[in-house]
């Protein structure tokens, strides 16, 4: 499969639209760390935008960040850091639950959309992406958004290209917004909860006027050996139930003082500071619990989204049948679960148990295999599926852009 490695905006187009007349789709990629997610797409050639690389501009003072759409994740994450701003969704890094090798590009972040255990409080990806250009599937740049913090648009784009997967076009250049860091952050610890006390715990939390920005639950089966950055809270031999305050430090001192009075109830409240809490996150936020490295490696994961309040029964129920490890990222509003592996990653069972309870799931690792026969994306009702393809014809109608990624149909 020949890789072509685009310098600038034109150079996409000119491979678009090549591909188009010759009718041969493309595999879009930046440093390729996602592509084991989604179905094995029906591509004759790569497209390649890592080169289109550079900060275009930063500005602290205005929250605004414009980049390359293949510029490395972690350096821009290091710049902002340098100025004590971060993306305040927390983006996913999906290395260690892939296996793959560094955290990626702007690009592949948008385009994959995953947020982290702020989501609750700060917004999902989608939310912070304040402008983009492109070129669609017909071969034309165009662009969508603004460089300011508040603006007027028509349509939003921006939330179509988030999460699409590099479906409907290919990104050039993004636009994001940045926040400032927390000065502090704690998180509250509850031990041996089960999982639907947790989820009474988290929800009590979570409703609570304490502005608390994180709420997951590990139930002691996810601790296993190698758990890296949780070994710590892993030591106790129990179930965790976590909750995160952060701001000014005197502010995140006199709500976590009140939320431990809110948690009573559930039992004797611990507590972890800084750079201990922030390390704890960051394993959630990644699903580290079920790394590529790890004892689970080879087990297949889900990605559920379901309502608060159906969430602690689903998982138990999920575990149960199928003897699966659950953890709970209940500020991000999931429940990610690694199944013991079957030929078809349990998915009739998964399905029909999510949608029971309200939720759609989403099967982020699997093999190859796997892939090409069940429907790794939660399968739309009629309507909205028919809505879906109207929106994608009318950015790729010749299905160019990485073919068969997200529709199993279209990848058989």
């Amino acid at each position: 499969m020949d890789t072509l490695k685009v310098r600038d905006a034109k150079d996409v187009e000119e491979v678009v639209r090549a591909a188009i007349a010759s009718e041969q789709p493309l595999e879009i990629i930046g440093h390729g760390t996602r592509r084991a997610i989604g179905h094995p797409m029906a591509t004759n050639a790569v497209l390649d935008v890592s080169a289109l690389n550079a900060v275009i501009s930063y500005e602290p003072n205005e929250l605004i960040i414009m980049v390359q759409s293949g510029a490395p994740l972690a350096d821009v994450q290091s710049l902002i850091d340098s100025k004590n701003q971060q993306f305040a969704f927390e983006p996913m890094d999906t290395s260690s639950l892939l296996g793959a090798s560094g955290s990626g590009t702007v690009g592949g972040m948008i385009g994959a959309g995953l947020a982290g255990p702020r989501r609750i409080r700060a917004g999902g990806a989608r939310d912070h992406l304040l402008g983009a250009h492109a070129v669609s599937g017909f071969g034309d740049s165009f662009k969508t958004g603004g460089r300011v913090v508040k603006n007027v648009t028509g349509y939003d784009l921006c939330k179509l290209l988030t999460g699409s997967w590099g479906t409907l076009a290919v990104m050039t250049e993004v636009t994001l917004k940045v926040m400032p860091k927390p000065e502090t952050e704690r998180t509250l610890v509850l031990s041996g909860l089960d999982d639907v006390a947790a989820n009474r715990a988290m929800t009590a939390a979570l409703g609570s006027p304490y502005d608390v920005s994180g709420a997951a639950h590990l139930p002691y089966q996810a601790f296993r050996p190698a758990t890296g950055a949780l070994a710590g809270i892993a030591a106790q031999g129990r179930a965790v139930t976590l909750l995160r305050l952060e701001g000014i430090a005197a502010s995140v001192a006199d709500r976590a003082a009140s939320l431990a009075k809110t948690l009573t109830p559930f039992g004797a409240v611990d507590t972890l500071q800084d750079a201990a809490s922030a390390t704890v996150w960051s394993a959630l936020r990644d699903v580290e619990p079920f790394a590529a490295g790890g004892s689970l490696g080879a087990w297949p994961v889900w990605r559920i989204v379901c309502p608060p309040a159906s969430g602690g029964a689903l998982g138990q129920a999920l575990a149960r049948e199928t003897g699966g490890d659950v953890i709970y990222d209940w500020g991000g509003g999931l429940i990610w679960t690694a199944l013991p592996p079957k030929p078809d990653a349990q998915a009739a069972l998964v399905r029909a148990r999510v949608e029971a309870a309200g939720g759609h799931a989403a099967l982020i690792r699997a093999s190859e295999q796997v892939r090409q026969k069940v429907d790794v994306f939660h399968p739309l009702a009629p309507g909205i599926a028919a809505l879906s393809e109207r929106v994608r014809h009318s950015f790729d109608p010749k299905i160019i852009l990485n073919r068969g990624r997200m529709l199993l149909t279209s990848a058989t």
